[in-house]
């Protein structure tokens, strides 16, 4: 069953790899680990580059469902006793204002099945030599794959099968580095969203503090069961996601959030510099000074 399932991906990531190791290998050794992991991020590359309508759609989503949070507060205390009612009215209120709140979850759904046809290619394709996908047409280069070795390490091998691995302590040693890394990057990219573009006073934000802890650990233990190219895949992904939110938070941040100040500062920066070249010496933008209230004094201080 799982088989027949993940075939047409395995088929379709097992190609993207040959595709890549062929173009590496005109100027490295095809027998290299570095080749094998280089085809590894090309694949990242790829996947990330067809999903991005994908991620648009998530931070879309994820920005109307902080702008609606007080249009929702409303209506939970207007329906507090309508549970039906209430449900109808928040659809029709995610239906007025284009907010899909399953969006969110799109990038990660759609990656999942590629996650395991990748782990499937590896664990049970290359580390048993068995010609899985497209590989079937290339039987030689799946003991090419076996063998290729990063640093000593197989890109099959991992912590818990360490054993069965050339050099069992390297194997553990690397595969605990890129569990690391991997974790640091989630919980980083996790908190470049909460620090930067999200409200102080937002609701979800005690929902996405604690996914910025539990994302991490989930990814720290389930990591040592993960091989070597499962874990060079999911880090490159991540630093993906840092660097393409890192974009957005900066270029169309929130209103409201820390970044959407920040970015209106650099916008009238920009505007001044722009009208100093042009022969305007006017000024900058700059928010008025707040009116000090005056001091109440006494009868007693008055008389003094």
């Amino acid at each position: 069953m799982i088989d027949t399932i993940f075939a047409p991906l395995e088929w379709v990531i097992s190609a993207l790899l040959f595709f890549f190791h062929a173009t590496f290998s005109t100027f490295l050794d095809p027998k290299a680990g570095i080749t094998w992991a280089l085809s590894i991020v090309g694949l990242v590359i790829v996947i990330r580059i067809l999903i991005i309508p994908l991620f648009v759609r998530q931070v879309k989503s994820q920005r109307n469902l902080q702008l609606i949070q007080p249009q929702m507060k409303e209506l939970q205390k207007k329906y507090a006793g309508d549970r039906e009612k209430l449900g109808q009215e928040m659809m029709k209120l995610y239906k007025d204002t284009g907010t899909n709140p399953l969006a969110s979850c799109f990038p990660i759904l759609l990656q999942a099945p590629i996650f395991f046809a990748l782990f499937r290619v590896l664990q049970y394709g290359i580390s048993q030599e068995k010609a899985l996908g497209y590989f079937a047409n290339h039987p030689g280069l799946i003991n090419t794959a076996h063998d290729a070795e990063l640093i000593g390490v197989p890109l099959w091998g991992y912590f818990l099968g360490a054993a069965e691995t050339p050099n069992p302590l390297t194997t553990q040693i690397l595969t605990i580095v890129l569990v690391v890394f991997m974790s640091a990057t989630t919980f980083l990219t996790q908190r470049q969203l909460m620090v930067k573009n999200m409200p102080a006073d937002n609701p979800m934000a005690q929902q996405q503090k604690i996914l910025l802890y539990v994302f991490p650990v989930i990814f720290a233990v389930g990591g040592v069961g993960f091989p070597i190219g499962v874990l060079i895949y999911w880090s490159t992904t991540n630093v993906w996601s840092m660097g393409q939110q890192f974009y957005i938070i900066r270029n169309n941040p929130t209103p409201g959030t820390p970044a959407y100040d920040a970015w209106e500062k650099r916008k009238r920066a920009k505007n001044h510099q722009k009208n100093v070249l042009e022969g305007d010496q006017t000024p900058p933008e700059v928010a008025p000074p707040k009116r000090q209230q005056p001091k109440r004094f006494s009868r007693k201080d008055r008389k003094k």
